[in-house]
Formats: C-alpha cells, sequence, structure tokens
C-alpha cells in the first residue's frame, strides 16, 4: 500500500507532467479570422454606423457615438496595445466588443464569432476594458458623497416621493452567473440559481451612489451590509451624513436615513417597514411612503439590467 510521502510524489509528478503538455498552437490567426479587416462587424457595421446612424449606434451599444467618443478618450491610454510582429487590436474596436458585451450580454463565442477574433480574446478585451471603465470613471461616477451632496440627495427625496430626511435606499441584486469551479454552494443563491450580489445605493432619481460588488450568491442581503465597507461605516457612524434636522411640522431633530426592505436590521440611520398585519393607520401610511422611497433602489436596478442587458436575470455569462 502507497505511504503518504508516495502519493503525493506521484501527484507532484502528475501536475508537472500536465504543466509541459501544452497545446501548441496551430495558426497565430485563425484563417477565417484574418479577413476582419475586410468584412468583420467592426468594420462592416460598426464603423458606417458611427459615421451616419446615431439612432442605430445608440440601439447597438446603449450610448450615442458622442459618448462612445468621450469614454474611448478617457480609457484610450490604458487600453491600447503596442504594435508587435502584427498590428494589434485597436482600442476603438477593444470598446466596441465590451459595450456590445455589456448591452446584449452575448456569449464570448458570438461576439468572436461577428467580430471575427478568437473566444479567448474577447474574453481578455471585455476583462481589461471593464477594468479600465472602473479606473478611470469610479472617482468621478461613484464618488463618495460629500455632506452637501447628502443634503441634496435628501431635498430631492422630499421633493419628489414625501419621504424627509432620506438620504438614500439600499438593496441587493442578485447577478446571475455560471458556476465557478470547485466553489460548491457558494454561490447558489435560494432562488434556485448561480450569482453573486451587487448590493447599491441610490438617490431619489435613480443614480447609484455607493456600491458594494462579489458577495457569495448564498449569503443575505443583511449579512452582504453587515460586511460591506458601506455597512460598517453606517452602523459606526462613520459616513459624515448631514446633521439631524426637524420632520415636517415638527420641532425636535430627527438623524438622516437610509431606507431599506424588512431584510435590513433597523439601526439609527437604517429605516425599515412595519412588520405584521395588525397596523394601526399611522403605521399603514408610514409603510406607504417608505414604500414609494424604498421602490427607487428596485426601478434603478430594472433600468440598469435594461440598458446593459448582461445584469439580467437570464444571462449567466460571468465567470
Amino acid at each position: 500500500m502507497a505511504t503518504i510521502e508516495e502519493l503525493s510524489s506521484w501527484l507532484i509528478l502528475r501536475l508537472r507532467q500536465k504543466k509541459r503538455r501544452r497545446r501548441c498552437r496551430r495558426w497565430y490567426v485563425r484563417p477565417l479570422n484574418q479577413a476582419r479587416q475586410d468584412n468583420g462587424e467592426y468594420v462592416s457595421l460598426v464603423l458606417p454606423m458611427r459615421e451616419i446612424d446615431d439612432e442605430k449606434h445608440y440601439n447597438y451599444f446603449r450610448m450615442s457615438s458622442s459618448a462612445f467618443d468621450e469614454l474611448l478618450r478617457r480609457i484610450e491610454t490604458l487600453i491600447s496595445h503596442r504594435r508587435t510582429h502584427s498590428a494589434p487590436i485597436s482600442s476603438s474596436q477593444r470598446l466596441a466588443v465590451t459595450l456590445r458585451f455589456l448591452a446584449t450580454g452575448c456569449s464570448y463565442q458570438s461576439l468572436a464569432a461577428s467580430y471575427k477574433l478568437g473566444s479567448a480574446t474577447v474574453g481578455c478585451i471585455v476583462k481589461e476594458v471593464c477594468e479600465a471603465i472602473w479606473t478611470a470613471l469610479k472617482d468621478d461616477v461613484v464618488a463618495f458623497p460629500s455632506v452637501a451632496k447628502w443634503m441634496e440627495i435628501q431635498e430631492e427625496f422630499w421633493s419628489l416621493w414625501n419621504f424627509p430626511n432620506c438620504v438614500g435606499a439600499i438593496d441587493g441584486k442578485h447577478i446571475r452567473v455560471r458556476a465557478p469551479a470547485n466553489s460548491g454552494s457558494s454561490f447558489h443563491n435560494y432562488k434556485g440559481y448561480f450569482s453573486f450580489i451587487l448590493m447599491a445605493v441610490c438617490d431619489a432619481r435613480y443614480r447609484f451612489t455607493l456600491v458594494d460588488i462579489g458577495a457569495f450568491g448564498r449569503d443575505s442581503d443583511a449579512g452582504v451590509f453587515s460586511r460591506s465597507a458601506f455597512g460598517s461605516q453606517l452602523i459606526k457612524g462613520e459616513l459624515h451624513l448631514p446633521p439631524p434636522s426637524p420632520l415636517p411640522g415638527a420641532v425636535v431633530r430627527s438623524p438622516p436615513v437610509f431606507v431599506a426592505d424588512e431584510a435590513f436590521p433597523l439601526k439609527v440611520n437604517l429605516m425599515r417597514p412595519y412588520s405584521g398585519t395588525n397596523l394601526t393607520a399611522e403605521q399603514h401610511i408610514y409603510n406607504y411612503r417608505h414604500s414609494r422611497a424604498r421602490r427607487v433602489i428596485e426601478n434603478a436596478f430594472g433600468i440598469l439590467a435594461a440598458r446593459w442587458r448582461v445584469f439580467g436575470e437570464s444571462h449567466g455569462v460571468f465567470c
């Protein structure tokens, strides 16, 4: 019977042999893809569309040609590649492939066929460009709100949704993924599919202000919230929120609050609806106002998934 040391040595040897068995490339560029400069989708559709049909451009990329150009300007230095023994894929084409992936949620294989690229190349492009977009835009698009910004959001929640002292709506969304290798049930959620969780806060106009991405799909919203940097800061009172102010028609000052559903804990700065069925008239009115304000985050997720279908529940293209 083999000892543990012998089994360990055999496993190490097998791993080394597998590493040596690298698959030889049959060609640098697949012959079918060598024609992408003549009849690939980027040349035959994207370039003409960008010049003469902005409406089609918006439907195809979910943004106007001017927005495409501005985004390209912001990230071009991060995604451009130097020429080696062959012409690199242009920065504009890299961005086009990535935006098309985000807009449709189609597979890498489908994009590779239409743009005449390798599937692995498409995967590398999407990852690289998404990281560049985050690096270039995160400080402008999801910068941490200042006290003045919190106060502006608070005023908008009152004027638009009749909920005073509200500085944001919180909820989580499951983003469907393929089951990652060796992950067990970590990503398997209560809805019956694999996912990770996008925890987000939005203002009264459906704009995201804070996001936390990547928690396991099996985790609860309350658990993800308590472990997130935002949740920890909120519980500790470190968010630099506006000072307490009187509610309409009242004298006593009340703290600014976020609104969330019953899955979240009740905190000084976090409000949830009254539970149960035997509620007073005042509690029913509060729940109605609370629901109106909280639905903003649900609508924000709906807008996100409708515009960028890769985030829809019917897709599982990540991982």
